[in-house]
């Protein structure tokens, strides 16, 4: 079954759903620079609790957790095993059926890999909470003082809304035709490599051509309604209130201190 949680939105009244969608993109922001300037054990359990603690109290379904990790996790597990092999002369302090294993590339390859799965986390956290709609408009919020440099901002947030929204409509659409070629006798998970990889191909084929179909028509449904990028309306507007303040406010003081303290060896 193939599932992504990327675009998809869990509807709810938790205080992390009504937090302003401008404000969820600057925290997720915060903890992607904190993410890739940390060189800690200590900070990364911080901002991995964090990002836990989010979901906790969000309420996010175990199946939306197992749909955001499913995609992450042969990249996570490649990352660990390159690291933990003793490549370049770098000592190994066991051998396994001729593989020389290294304790110190073990623990560094778990270091990447939990820095790896916090940043997919955490992004997730803010689609699975924010509408795309209201992320689009986030997104148009932010970046509107670039329309003084005449970059068409409005066209850029559309444009991220439609990848945002499709690709779950994409990955059902693969789904589908997976299944149709599984009844035919397609092998996915049996047989050689090169077997494996040639049966996608009737997969690849009609999704491309599926995709190219729906891109026409999304354009035609545009132009027939006269789309413009400027002057658009919006049904709800932006409010920034006391909650977005003091969320941003706390995250803020959780990384000015969390750099404090590495600038000064403490952890």
């Amino acid at each position: 079954m193939i599932s992504l949680a990327i675009g998809m939105y869990v509807p709810g009244n938790i205080w992390l759903h009504r937090l302003d969608p401008r404000a969820k993109l600057l925290m997720v922001l915060l903890l992607s620079v904190l993410l890739f300037s940390i060189n800690s054990a200590v900070m990364l359990a911080v901002v991995i609790g964090c990002i836990v603690s989010g979901f906790i109290s969000a309420r996010i379904p175990l199946s939306s957790l197992r749909a955001v990790a499913g995609p992450i996790l042969f990249i996570s597990a490649f990352t660990l095993i390159a690291n933990t092999v003793a490549w370049g002369g770098l000592a190994a302090d066991i051998t396994v059926a001729g593989v020389g294993i290294s304790y110190a590339g073990a623990l560094r390859g778990l270091y990447f890999m939990g820095r790896l799965m916090a940043l997919v986390f955490g992004s997730s956290l803010l689609t699975l909470t924010t509408s795309p709609v209201a992320l689009t408009d986030a997104i148009t919020n932010i970046l509107s003082p670039l329309r003084k440099l005449r970059v068409p901002v409005d066209d850029i947030a559309l444009v991220f809304s439609i990848a945002l929204r499709f690709i779950p409509t994409i990955a059902e659409e693969a789904e589908r035709i997976v299944v149709a070629q599984t009844a035919r006798g397609a092998q996915f998970s049996s047989g050689s490599l090169m077997t494996r990889v040639k049966a996608w191909i009737p997969v690849l084929v009609p999704l491309l051509v599926q995709l190219f179909r729906r891109a026409d028509n999304l354009a035609l449904a545009m132009e027939s309604r006269c789309y413009s990028g400027q002057g658009r309306t919006r049904l709800r507007e932006l409010k920034w209130r006391m909650p977005d303040t003091i969320a941003v406010s706390v995250l803020c003081a959780l990384c000015v201190a969390l750099w404090t303290f590495a600038y000064q060896g403490v952890i």
